[in-house]
């Protein structure tokens, strides 16, 4: 039997977003972890007042307290961030809050810490952190229950396919993505994990590492309808580049500068 073509398969096993759904994506620029600087730390509330001040999307990340609250972090530890030793997922969210970025008066916020804060002002597209042997679906499950009240715009993604699966299962009407990088994974048998990656997803869009772009893979998810968002512009040059091959940056620093 003859293989079908890969844009054939991806149109079964993943079809596009229905019109309309995803499309908001492609008409924001998103700061990535919130507008941050030395003084105001990445996905801090400061940090999401500064791009909702300058009408930007906010783009965050989610790890787990040990008593299961979405903390709005990026690190598996609280070192680099908050100067203290040990893993995030063991400190409470009380512990955790109780903590402050160094040389501020902020301090982690949970995810329902920055909805009620957000209010729909601008869209969050949150990224849920995994790795291999974490309990991702116990996250996407506290994740959703706090989104299920919330009406601003949003979108959950992932590098693990497995979070984008577990919306498309239980939260279908969630906008989900999934995050992609082609590093070190450049010939057929990447390509062919992309795909495997992108039919076990079922994802609305793709956030794509701007590093790869242009990318064919990228190009033909967007041609049959998923937005492409691209991350991390942080220059003027992958701005330039981002709006040619892509439906919208996440951006920092010089990459977001020219815009304010």
């Amino acid at each position: 039997m003859r293989l079908l073509p890969f844009a054939l398969i991806d149109s079964w096993l993943s079809p596009a977003p229905r019109a309309g759904k995803a499309d908001w994506i492609g008409q924001w620029t998103f700061a990535h972890r919130g507008l941050h600087d030395d003084r105001e730390p990445e996905n801090s509330l400061a940090a999401a007042r500064g791009a909702i001040e300058r009408g930007f999307g906010i783009e965050c990340d989610i790890q787990r307290s040990a008593d299961d609250w979405p903390m709005v972090f990026h690190d598996w530890d609280t070192k680099r961030l908050l100067g203290v030793v040990g893993e995030t997922e063991a400190f409470t969210a009380s512990e955790l809050r109780a903590m402050r970025y160094p040389g501020t008066d902020e301090s982690p916020a949970t995810l329902p810490d920055l909805l009620s804060f957000v209010a729909g002002k601008v869209p969050l597209m949150i990224e849920i952190k995994s790795k291999r042997g974490y309990d991702v679906d116990w996250t996407c499950k506290l994740v959703r229950d706090c989104l299920e009240s919330y009406h601003g715009l949003h979108a959950v993604m992932s590098f693990d396919p497995r979070v984008s699966h577990w919306f498309a299962r239980h939260s279908p009407a969630t906008v989900r993505g999934l995050v992609v990088t082609e590093e070190g994974t450049k010939g057929f048998s990447g390509n062919l994990r992309r795909h495997a990656s992108l039919w076990h997803a079922r994802p609305d869009f793709l956030a794509y590492d701007i590093r790869d772009l242009p990318s064919r893979f990228a190009a033909s998810q967007r041609a049959r309808g998923l937005p492409v968002a691209t991350w991390t512009v942080r220059s003027p040059e992958l701005l330039e580049r981002a709006r040619l091959n892509a439906d919208a940056p996440v951006a920092e620093g010089a990459g977001i500068e020219g815009l304010l």
